[in-house]
Parts: C-alpha cells; sequence; structure tokens
C-alpha cells in the first residue's frame, strides 16, 4: 500500500516548493484516500487556519480533511484573535508553533506567508495569496488526471484574468509537463517572473504560451479553466474589468472550438454569465464539483505528507 513520503521541503507556500516526483506522489496518495484505499491516522495533531481573506472550499475541504486524518482544526480569525490588533506576525508565527503541527494561511500579501514561514518551526502552507493559490492547481491536475489518466498531450487553456491561479497552474504545469496556454486581455498577463520560472523548467519552451486571443487558445483544448475576472481585493475595479474582458467568457460557442472531449473546470466562486455562462457550467463537458470535491483529497494527501 502506498504510504506519504517526507518531503523535502517543510512548507508549501509555491507550486515549485515541490518537485515532480513530489507533486505525483501527492496526486497518487489523494486518488487513494479518494478511492478510501487509504488511512492515516493523524490523532492529536492540529492545523491552525488563519484566514485573512474569506472562504467556502479552502476553508472547508481543509477542515473535512484533517478530521478525516483524526486531526483537528483551530480556525484563527482575525477578527477575533490578536492578529487583527496588529500583533506582529514573528511573534504569531512563534506562538502558533508551539501551539499547532501546522499552519495554512489565506492572506493578501505572499511577502506576509513567506515572513510566517520564516518564524514558525512548523510547516506552513499556502491557501491562497495574491501571488499564488497552490492548493487549488493539485486540485485542478488531480480531476485532470482522472478524466484523462496522465497529462501527455494534455492541453490546459486558462482563460481570464492572469491571477493567482494562472500563476500556479503555469508552475505546476511546467513541473507535469502539460502544455499551458493562458488567454488575457492585454495588461492581465500572468506575473512575469512566474512566467520566466516556468520556462526555465519547460524542456519544450513552446508548452507555455502567452495570449490575448481566446478563440485560438481554445483550438484543440482539452480543458478549459476558467476564474472570477476581479479577485478579493479588487473590488473597486470591478466596473472597469467586466468591460476590459468582455469576449472572454467561456460559452458554447468558445467549448465547441476546443477538442471534443475537453473538460470545463472553475475553481469558484463563479459568476455566470460574466466569466462562464449558466449553460457550460450546468452541461455534461463540466468537472467543476468533481474539481471541487478534490480540494479535500488532495489536501488530505497534503497534509499527511507534511506531517508524516
Amino acid at each position: 500500500m502506498i504510504k506519504p513520503n517526507k518531503f523535502a521541503n517543510k512548507n508549501f507556500l509555491s507550486s515549485l516548493d515541490f518537485s515532480t516526483d513530489e507533486v505525483f506522489h501527492i496526486l497518487d496518495l489523494a486518488k487513494n484516500f479518494k478511492n478510501k484505499d487509504l488511512n492515516i491516522d493523524l490523532k492529536n495533531k492540529v492545523l491552525g487556519l488563519i484566514f485573512d481573506k474569506s472562504s467556502t472550499r479552502t476553508r472547508v475541504s481543509f477542515q473535512v480533511a484533517m478530521s478525516r486524518l483524526g486531526g483537528t482544526t483551530i480556525d484563527l480569525n482575525p477578527t477575533t484573535s490578536q492578529i487583527g490588533r496588529g500583533e506582529p506576525i514573528k511573534d504569531t508565527a512563534r506562538v502558533l508553533s508551539r501551539y499547532c503541527d501546522v499552519m495554512a494561511i489565506r492572506t493578501f500579501n505572499h511577502s506576509d506567508l513567506e515572513e510566517y514561514a520564516k518564524w514558525s518551526t512548523k510547516p506552513v502552507i499556502n491557501a491562497l495569496t495574491d501571488l499564488e493559490h497552490p492548493c487549488q492547481v493539485l486540485a485542478d491536475f488531480l480531476t485532470i488526471q482522472e478524466e484523462f489518466l496522465d497529462f501527455k498531450d494534455v492541453v490546459l487553456t486558462f482563460i481570464g484574468d492572469g491571477n493567482n491561479v494562472a500563476n500556479s497552474l503555469i508552475l505546476c504545469g511546467a513541473l507535469l509537463g502539460v502544455e499551458v496556454r493562458i488567454a488575457c486581455p492585454k495588461g492581465y498577463e500572468p506575473n512575469s517572473l512566474v512566467i520566466d520560472k516556468a520556462y526555465d523548467i519547460y524542456k519544450n519552451k513552446k508548452l507555455l504560451k502567452i495570449t490575448n486571443d481566446p478563440n485560438t487558445a481554445v483550438l484543440g483544448s482539452n480543458v478549459l479553466y476558467t476564474d472570477v475576472w476581479t479577485s478579493m481585493g479588487e473590488e473597486k475595479q470591478k466596473e472597469e474589468k467586466d468591460k476590459v474582458f468582455n469576449g472572454f467568457t467561456i460559452d458554447s460557442d468558445l467549448v465547441s472550438k476546443a477538442d471534443k472531449d475537453a473538460i470545463i473546470l472553475h475553481c469558484l466562486p463563479a459568476y455566470r454569465s460574466k466569466e462562464i455562462t449558466d449553460e457550460v457550467i450546468e452541461g455534461k463537458k463540466s468537472k467543476i464539483f468533481q474539481q471541487a470535491e478534490n480540494r479535500m483529497h488532495a489536501q488530505q494527501a497534503l497534509l499527511s505528507c507534511l506531517l508524516s
């Protein structure tokens, strides 16, 4: 029976914190957890959640994942703790390291997450920052693997804002050798440093494409993926973005240009009729809710490796 391996890096701040083999190991573990072929007992282990941003799937999937592993979770809401009153991160991290065995942090600035990791003696997980969302893409590639069995010749096209999800898809795609295409309006491309890192990893540089034309990007694609156009903290830009992103909606016409067996992904929440139509979300090609479920299984695998 497969067992969790102890990873070289104790933290998971970025998709690049794990090697290609370690990502595949997490995906294998996740499938075993999902099929109920694996039982890991993390009794007496405690997961601390620090969420500066609102959350449904990330919060609940982490709590349920830890519960299924036999551990417990403490929700450290910044509004009801000293975190929200300005206690320095280095103090919070050192104290919580003495109470918790692992911490999952969802915040705005990636540098704050790195500060937690610097001072914590226990593993720190990126539960989302403005730069990356690595836990999300573990579930994404698990879902893709379930549909296509492997990643050979898979083409993943992300349509929308070059945000944290796009950044992590690029990096994890590079590790797995998946062709990733990003279609976004001019000025909304993914982080340039992320793109440079991915090109350094890809053996075939042609597997990463950044374009401003969604119609060309989807041709022959096996996976069409989108996310909200306006991320948390960008509410003042919503009206402007809605105009700029006109033409970047995944609708039945765009889907028809992809591979006939293409699947649809969205990390949710979705604004129907904006970045994706109701028809596509509820269509036969949609694997969006399978993708959402896989957050829990991927995080069981992640936690079991970091705490093994």
